[in-house]
């Protein structure tokens, strides 16, 4: 996955500006997620090895029939 922008984060996530920004606190705090600059010295986002072994945790789980 390519790094992403925090605007578009939110709107792929369908969530409003305060419940994403503790979303994404929480996330850069717990290691799924680094901060990183793009070619252009943009902030943007990208998911970390943690971030996408719980990804994969979670698909396993939804497909297993469990609501999350």
């Amino acid at each position: 996955m390519k790094p992403q922008k925090k605007t578009r984060i939110m709107y792929q996530a369908n969530l409003n500006y305060v419940r994403f920004n503790r979303y994404l606190a929480d996330f850069l705090s717990k290691g799924f997620i680094e901060a990183i600059k793009d070619d252009e010295g943009n902030g943007c986002y990208r998911i970390t090895q943690r971030g996408k072994a719980l990804l994969l945790l979670l698909r396993k789980m939804n497909k297993l029939g469990y609501s999350i």
